[in-house]
């Protein structure tokens, strides 16, 4: 089982996930060509992918699924709520199904558990990939944890997670007062100390790999990121790894 990412960031997100023959790639906020040209950097085409899953509606996570898909000749598989919010984007995808982010599901060789978080979306959800297995844990856009998130994470063998945010910078910093509020709210996005909690409070003992996503380019960096997500995991700056927007994440394998 193995992973990597086509870039992470307000720009645009793309997470491959591969497993056996199986590869599915979550969320896509790239223009088809752009989108086409990461997948190459992987040793990729679009025909190599089995499915589109959508996390939630935002153009940086949904924007470029349509054009693809149907391209492609993709299912799209994604809540009921985020299909609704895709509007006229919806019908440009030839094959869709509808999940309940409360049940798992299989695709080939992945088995695979949505499950819900709080983020200003319809209705959004996050993925934990599994080859019955090892498992790996994504969570991006949610402004918070919940008992249910904690559960899901725990255990498991590789995590990409939401850094988006210092609270200094972003408070300190140009943005109007409503977009912090926004940001920093419980339906916005993780910022460092939210995240080094979540880690702090599940069971990390088969951590393989740590990802931190999703970095804001205004209000985070990659030091500021490391610094938090170390010390929550007890271990070296430089062994957690930072999903950047314009290179994204090569390979990581879970033995």
């Amino acid at each position: 089982m193995r992973f990597a990412s086509l870039g992470s960031g307000s720009e645009g997100n793309g997470l491959i996930v591969e497993c056996g023959e199986t590869r599915v790639l979550v969320d896509c906020g790239f223009k088809l060509k752009e989108t086409i040209r990461r997948l190459a950097r992987l040793g990729l085409e679009p025909c190599d992918l089995a499915a589109v899953l959508v996390t939630h509606e935002h153009d940086d996570h949904g924007g470029g699924v349509a054009r693809l898909a149907r391209r492609y000749d993709l299912p799209v598989y994604l809540t009921y709520g985020t299909l609704v919010a895709l509007g006229p984007r919806s019908s440009m995808m030839p094959r869709v199904s509808v999940i309940d982010s409360h049940t798992p599901f299989l695709i080939g060789d992945l088995e695979i558990h949505p499950y819900p978080v709080p983020h200003d979306a319809r209705e959004p959800s996050q993925f934990v990939f599994s080859d019955g297995d090892r498992r790996l844990g994504l969570l991006t856009d949610t402004g918070d944890s919940t008992p249910h998130i904690q559960r899901m994470l725990s255990g498991i063998d590789a995590l990409v997670l939401e850094c988006n945010h210092d609270l200094d910078l972003l408070m300190n910093g140009p943005y109007p007062p409503s977009l912090k509020r926004r940001i920093s709210g419980r339906l916005g996005h993780l910022d460092n100390g939210t995240a080094a909690r979540i880690v702090a409070g599940i069971d990390c003992s088969r951590l393989q790999h740590f990802i931190a996503a999703h970095l804001s380019a205004q209000n985070n960096t990659p030091e500021l990121a490391r610094a938090a997500m170390s010390d929550a995991l007890k271990c070296e700056p430089a062994w957690v790894c930072v999903a950047t927007q314009s290179e994204g994440l090569d390979w990581r394998h879970i033995a």
